[in-house]
Parts: C-alpha cells; structure tokens; sequence
C-alpha cells in the first residue's frame, strides 16, 4: 500500500486559489481514479476535482468553505501499488508524521490569528467580530467561513469592542490589515444580511486586482447593423432547422473581432511586468450564465472558425455552463473579451477588464435609431461598441484603428458578402 497526495488544480489560466465547495466523497470511500472526489470554486468556474489515483480516501485536510491556493493539499488517498518498495511507502509515513508533528506543535504554539484565512479575516471586520471569541469548527478548531455565517445569521454579539488581552491585542494587529471605513460598516434591524458565496468573493478579488493594476482607458463607437440585421433575419430560422443551434447577433460579432484581433494583434496581448507578451493564437472569453452564476468561458482560436462554428460553441458553452459542466480546458486561454451586455438591454457600459488581458469589448443592444442620410432621416438598427483597454500596453491611436475596422466590417455584413460557413 502507499499513501498519495491529492493537489488543488489549477483550474484556469491566471487562477492562483479555489474554495472546496462540498466534498462529494468521505473518509474511508473508494474511489477510482479520475472519479469526482470535491466540488471547487473559482473565479472563473464551479469545476469537480477528480481523483488522480485509485484508492481509498484516508483523510480530508481541507474543509469544505475554505479557500487555498493552487497546489495545496486536500487530501490523502491509499493506494495500492505493487510496484513501490516498502521503504518508500515508510518514508511518506514518516514525512507524514512529521508533517502531522509539524502542526500539532503550530496549534499549541502559534495562536489562531495567524491561522485565519483572508475571507475570514474580512467577513470579521465587516461585521465587527471578535475571532477571539469564535469557536471554529474546521481542522484543528480553525475558524471557517461558515462559522462567521452563522454568527452573522444569529445575530449573535461577539464584538472587536470586547475587552481582550493585552497581548492578544498586539497579535491580531499584526496580523490583521487595516479595516477602511467602508469595512466598518454595520447592519441595523431591518436590513437583509447576505453572505459573501464563494463565487462572489472570487469576482470581487478579481474585479479588485484588475482595478488596481490595470490603468483603464474607454473608446465608444456607434456601428450601424441594418445590413447585419436584415441578413440575419432572413437566414435565422433556416439555420436552426439544419444546424439545430441560434444563430445569434453575437456569433457575427465574435467572429468580426477575431478577424480584427489578427490585423491588430497588440489588442491580444498581456502585460508582463518587464514585457508585453503578444497571444499568437487568438482565444476569445464570453460571459455566459445560469441561473445565477457568471462564467467566463473561451473560444479558442476563434479566427479560425466560420460564423457557425463560433455560433455552435456558443451555445455548447452556454448548455455547459447551465449544467455546471465547464471543465478547466474550457475556461483556460483566453487572451480577449467579448462581453454581450445588449442582451440586457444597455445601451452604454465600460467593462472591466478581464486580467490579465489588454482589453473588452463590451457589445450593447441593438435599437433602432433616426438617422440622417442623403440628408433625409431614417430608421436604422444602431449598435454600440465600447472598448475598455489596458493603457500600458495601448493607446488611443492602435485602438480607435482596432474599433474603425470592426466598424467597417460589421456595416458590410450582407448576404453577399458574408458566408455563414
């Protein structure tokens, strides 16, 4: 028998941590390799940890609700393995006990304030909770996020105000970061309390690092589509009946910017610190949803696909993110967004940019407008690009090129110029 060590994944490209939802197995269960054995969260993507080995699980380390980084433990599996000596399999044993050694003598030293994790951390200050005061239910009594829910739930008072140990109070100000105003904020009797979820958490880290790093700048441009609208509707229906999927606006917008992201490929790029690292292939995120959960996954090599192509895995990605089936692969790689904010309705946003790529593009709804041609008002289907792009790596001049030829392109859909395959 040996005793292997299952691993956080990295599920995602640029995901550097995920929060084990639920495990979908206990102590003691057998499993087969690539068997699910955790449901995990990320920023990107609500994915199941399969099994790398077949075997039983021994022992669960990370508790469901806790967030870790890539690569950390989770668990250990027994396998059995004919093949290894009996004096490797006495070594993990030992590096084990060590390990086990290691962090007995951390919980009898150390205190829990510096065990407590970031989501922790924050959730406590934002309700002005004494952690001190907490009993934690996770392993070796660490605080989880579920207990600080479930005093926010309670409505239980265990306040920071609450007289604590001299030192205690040194330890925690070492450890805790400065609270802001805004984390200072309390809820008063008639307010709804909602817990942060996972997910949500993540978009907020995210969104945050993005802000912060990324120097935003914004360009708008109004594209007339009457042609694009005309054609569509002309083939739409069709199309469903031999290819069994919508085509959609968004599959020819897609399929525009792909193009253009070729011509103008300092729009695929990333910023690298000492480098700008510019994307061959060209791997366009999309926002997609179910019920109420955003992801962001990725058509790769976009330009190299046919309108329908793009329209068929469009709707693929949209069923697997309805099914909670989106595997890593399929949310990896991206090197630019397109965002279809029109599908609700606005008419002119600015995204934020999706790091640690140069740029989105945010496509708004279509909505007919007056217009004046040959002197003389009509009635066109007008349609808003709004660009939000990464100024250290672009400037106003590549991307207003960048905009124009989408404009151009998209104002010359017709259904002779234009093959669907």
């Amino acid at each position: 028998m040996a005793q292997k060590e299952i691993l956080m994944p990295q599920l995602g490209e640029s995901v550097t941590e995920g929060t084990v939802n639920s495990w979908l197995v206990k102590e003691g269960d057998y499993v087969n390799e690539y068997d699910p054995i955790a449901d995990v969260m990320t920023d990107k993507v609500s994915a199941e940890v399969p099994s790398s080995y077949s075997g039983t699980i021994k022992e669960i380390i990370v508790p469901e609700g806790e967030t870790v980084k890539v690569g950390t433990l989770l668990a250990y599996i027994e396998t059995e393995s004919s093949n290894e000596s009996d004096e490797v399999e006495t070594s993990e044993k030992i590096d084990k006990s060590e390990n086990k050694q290691k962090n007995q003598n951390v919980d009898n030293n150390d205190s829990m304030a510096a065990r407590y994790s970031p989501a922790v951390l924050k959730l406590s200050q934002e309700h002005d909770i004494n952690l001190q005061e907490v009993t934690g239910t996770g392993l070796g009594g660490r605080i989880t996020r579920k207990d600080i829910y479930s005093i926010i739930e309670s409505g239980e008072q265990i306040s920071n105000q609450q007289e604590k140990p001299e030192n205690s109070k040194q330890h925690i100000s070492e450890k805790q970061p400065k609270t802001s105003p805004k984390s200072q904020i309390t809820s008063g009797e008639n307010d709804v309390i909602i817990p942060i979820t996972p997910l949500r958490n993540a978009i907020a880290g995210k969104m945050t690092t993005s802000k912060q790093e990324i120097p935003h700048a914004w360009m708008t441009v109004e594209v007339d589509v009457t042609d694009l609208v005309k054609y569509r509707n002309r083939v739409k229906e069709e199309f469903k009946a031999n290819e069994g999927v919508n085509l959609t606006y968004f599959a020819f917008f897609v399929k525009i910017v792909a193009n253009a992201l070729k011509k103008f490929p300092e729009l695929n790029s990333m910023w690298a610190g000492d480098k700008i690292i510019q994307k061959r292939d060209v791997n366009i995120s999309i926002a997609v949803a179910n019920d109420d959960e955003l992801f962001v996954p990725v058509i790769k090599n976009a330009d190299d696909l046919s309108i329908k192509g793009i329209a068929v895995k469009i709707n693929e990605l949209a069923e697997k993110a309805r099914t909670n089936k989106l595997a890593q692969d399929d949310i990896s790689g991206g090197t630019f967004t397109v965002n279809n904010t029109g599908t609700f309705g606005s008419v002119n946003s600015m995204g934020i940019i999706n790091h640690p790529q140069a740029a989105i593009l945010q496509v708004e709804s279509i909505v007919k407008r007056p217009v004046i041609i040959n002197d003389m008002f009509a009635a066109r289907d007008i349609v808003n690009l709004s660009l939000s792009l990464d100024h250290r790596i672009l400037d106003g001049l590549v991307c207003g090129r960048f905009l124009a030829y989408v404009k151009e392109r998209l104002e010359n859909i017709n259904e002779e110029t234009t093959n669907l395959y």
